[in-house]
């Protein structure tokens, strides 16, 4: 696996895609929970938030890293 890759001549590293792909899932996810009123059950709805990105940032970090 490539550590950097090539877009338009500037090379990110592969991380910083996997963080732009988190985030995005991360907020249609968020709002989608926040529809549901899913944080009502949530003890502390911030923590919950903070916990929600990291789980999918190191998840798909460790798929991507991992092939």
């Amino acid at each position: 696996m490539p550590v950097e890759i090539n877009l338009f001549g500037f090379f990110a590293p592969v991380l910083l895609l996997v963080l732009v792909a988190s985030v995005l899932i991360f907020i249609v996810l968020d709002l989608l929970l926040a529809r549901l009123g899913a944080y009502r059950f949530a003890w502390h709805p911030g923590l919950f938030r903070v916990a929600l990105f990291a789980v999918l940032f190191c998840g798909a970090a460790l798929v991507v890293h991992r092939t």
